[in-house]
Order: structure tokens, then sequence, then C-alpha cells
């Protein structure tokens, strides 16, 4: 069987269009921008940039050795901890197309900073600004809630250990089960009566073990039994 040529494969990958494991960039310019998808990719079920084609689908092509350089620096410079990158070089009718390549981490989250400075001594990094993990949805890279967070934080947990329920956690469930619809988490937190923290661990817990889930609708997280 005769191996797919550069141009064929890149035009399949673009056929796809923008999605969670996939998205476009026209050009590379800023590595703190960059750092929020390879964040979003790294936390969420991984993914690749396409870098050289246009958020239309449009190939315009890239230098190639300049944008890897900048997705490196956005990996290692502007992600704590730094993740995991891969690159592939495409030549298609006298352009360039990279594609980076961000598998799913197994040390979530990956955080994205908004700034470093370099030690002009050392040449070391050092992160300014505040940090954000992100994740993906659907085709946009979306700040974690702090209930990803916790589940995050606990997920290399045994899932078989026995779980003892609070009164808080019944208060918790109670209230989730007595809305049909899906509630934010700082309705469930009026609704309950729990304090904020408390309800993030309870709802982490119960989405680990299969017993709640999450949502993304009116541009923020709910919550549902």
């Amino acid at each position: 069987m005769k191996a797919r040529g550069d141009k064929e494969r890149l035009l399949e990958l673009i056929a796809q269009g923008e999605h969670e494991q996939q998205d476009f960039k026209y050009v590379v310019m800023d590595a703190a921008k960059l750092a929020k998808s390879v964040s979003a990719f790294a936390n969420t079920q991984g993914g690749r940039l396409l870098i050289g084609v246009r958020d239309d689908g449009m190939i315009h092509g890239v230098t190639g050795e300049e944008e890897i350089f900048m997705m490196h620096a956005a990996a290692e410079r502007y992600c704590i901890p730094a993740p995991a990158i891969e690159f592939e070089t495409l030549h298609v009718e006298g352009r360039t197309v990279v594609i980076c390549t961000i598998p799913r981490s197994e040390k979530r989250p990956i955080y994205a900073v908004e700034d470093v400075k370099i030690d002009a001594q050392t040449g070391h990094t050092q992160h300014v600004g505040k940090r954000y993990a992100y994740i993906r949805i659907k085709d946009e890279n979306i700040v974690a809630s702090p209930v990803h967070l916790d589940i995050w934080k606990h997920e290399r947990q045994e899932r078989g250990s026995i779980v003892h329920y609070s009164d808080d956690d019944t208060r918790v469930v109670n209230t989730l089960e007595a809305h049909a619809e899906a509630l934010s988490l700082n309705r469930i937190v009026r609704l309950s009566g729990v304090q904020r923290f408390k309800v993030i661990r309870i709802l982490s817990r119960l989405i680990r073990y299969d017993l709640a889930q999450w949502k993304f609708e009116e541009r923020e997280f709910k919550f549902q039994m």
C-alpha cells in the first residue's frame, strides 16, 4: 500500500477542523498564549497544533525552526511542570506546516503561567504573575474549575478504597438529587449550606467514583448526580 504523502495527510487533518484534540495556529508569536493550548491539551486527552494553518483551514506555512523554538519555550518556560511535546514537519506546495503533538499528561494539572523572567547570570527561569490550569472543551481552552484541580490532586489514589459519608456529604448529595438541572459550584454551596472548600472536595470525590458528573454550559461549570 502506498504511503500517504504530506499533502494528503495534512488535508485530511485540516478537513477535521478544530475540535477537542486539534487546533489551528496561523503564526506563533507569543509563548505565553501558546502555553494555554499546551496546558489544555495536556490536562484533557492530548491533542495537536497545526502551526501554519489559518482558522479557515487555508495553508499559510511557517519557517519551521522558529515555531519549534517557540513551542519549546511555551512548554518548558511557561508551563508548570513542563509537559512532553513532539514535532513533525510537513512540506506542502512549497509551504511548511509544523504539527506539534501534546500527549495527555500523567502529572496533571499542567499550569500555564502569565509571564517569566530569565536570570541573566544563571539562565534559570523565574515564573511571575498568576498561573492557571486549562482544559480543552470542544475547540476552546477553558480555565479548569477548583473541582478539576482537586480531582487531579487525588486521581492517583486507589479507586477501590472505602468511602465514609459525613453529614456534609449527605447535604451535598441531597442538594444535587433535589434538582434535575445541573448546578454551579456557588449554587451548591448556597443551597447545601456546606463550606465551599468542603463542597469542592465532595464533588471531586463523587466525580472520581462516577457518582456525579460535570458539564460546561452557559460559560460555567455545573454539576449533577
